[in-house]
């Protein structure tokens, strides 16, 4: 089976497509893989790295304020279709799937003149750009969000899967948490900033974690984002329970032993706490395009697996005291454990490959 698959820009993009590859290379014995992505973004570097056969093309997003760059890039997506459709003929690919990104533009316009079946998957509640503008011309379309089906009426098929990179955290090495000192018998708060960090929620945290103490029955873990680390550790003193850090490497590997994070509402790390079953206080970020991180957190407040918190309602004293009512095991925390595994939302993978399966019969 050759299957070729596309997605870029972020992490978000693109472990949902590994998470594809490595359910594709587990259940197919005669599978080639080709990756296209990106001259310069993270993919061009994660994806070799794997082994995974890869391509690389010129394009770029368009923005409101590089207008020289988007009159060029209108020749770049032409020259990368053909680039593509060449690709395509040499590769012969039984299936084409697009994970998100502006690269699976010319990916999948490519794949439709060739007459090649067209999969795409969508991360967030709100559909990006290019998945959007593709409704009408794929064969099938999967979400990661029950409520993000609504956008896609035109398509062939759509599908609810969830999003494939919980999967990648349940088979990921896990750490203990004693490993980073923290005691056995407390329960662990994970504070998340951001993979890139936050100044307004580091300025949030730095209250929050000031009112923390040793008598508490749980203990923290904040993680700053590795550019903000210096200027928030810089004359701060938190109690022993406080433990500060720049990054963590396979942060999903310490999730099984978190009993609550506070977090942006990303998709990536959603569907890792979904799949791990972690209660949530979800911040999301105000910041992002189509407001998709509220309409993430919304679908998950909804479903009474996650408390929403949006930016310009944090209070410092007001956490404090629902983490703690939350952590000695309140109503509202068993009852989001209870829904947690009634969702589970483990097998996100396999549906897709059953899904695409189907579709090539």
């Amino acid at each position: 089976m050759n299957i070729i698959i596309s997605a870029g820009g972020t992490g978000g993009h693109i472990y949902p497509a590994v998470a594809i590859i490595n359910k594709f290379k587990e259940k197919e014995k005669d599978l080639n893989v080709l990756y296209i992505g990106t001259h310069n973004r993270m993919e061009k570097d994660i994806i070799p790295s794997m082994g995974i056969k890869y391509e690389a093309i010129e394009i770029y997003g368009f923005s409101k304020t590089m207008f020289f760059r988007d009159i060029k890039n209108i020749f770049l997506i032409k020259k990368a279709v053909n680039r593509c459709i060449k690709i395509m003929k040499d590769f012969k690919p039984d299936i084409v799937i697009g994970v998100g990104g502006y690269v699976t533009m010319p990916v999948i316009t490519a794949a439709k003149k060739l007459g090649i079946p067209v999969a795409v998957h969508e991360q967030n509640s709100i559909p990006g750009k290019t998945n959007k503008l593709f409704t009408k011309n794929v064969d099938l379309v999967c979400t990661s969000y029950e409520n993000s089906n609504k956008y896609f009426k035109n398509a062939k098929k759509v599908i609810y899967t969830g999003n494939p990179c919980g999967e990648n955290a349940l088979t990921t090495k896990k750490i203990p948490k004693e490993s980073l000192g923290f005691s056995k018998n407390k329960k662990l708060l994970l504070f998340v900033s951001g993979s890139l960090g936050s100044a307004t929620i580091n300025d949030f945290a730095t209250k929050f974690l000031s009112l923390v103490n040793d008598n508490d029955i749980f203990e923290v873990l904040y993680i700053t984002g590795e550019s903000y680390y210096e200027e928030f550790t810089k004359d701060k003193e938190f109690a022993k329970s406080v433990k500060v850090l720049p990054f963590l490497n396979n942060m999903s590997g310490l999730l099984s032993d978190v009993d609550l994070i506070i977090s942006r509402a990303g998709a990536g790390t959603i569907s890792e706490i979904l799949a791990l079953e972690v209660p949530s206080i979800l911040i999301p970020s105000p910041y992002v395009a189509n407001n998709h991180q509220y309409y993430n957190a919304l679908d998950l407040k909804t479903k009474k697996v996650s408390i929403m918190c949006e930016e310009k309602d944090l209070d410092a004293q007001k956490m404090y005291q629902s983490i703690k009512d939350l952590l000695s095991g309140n109503d509202e925390y068993q009852k989001m454990k209870e829904n947690l595994k009634k969702l589970d939302m483990k097998n996100a993978s396999t549906i897709i490959y059953e899904q695409i399966k189907e579709l090539l019969k």
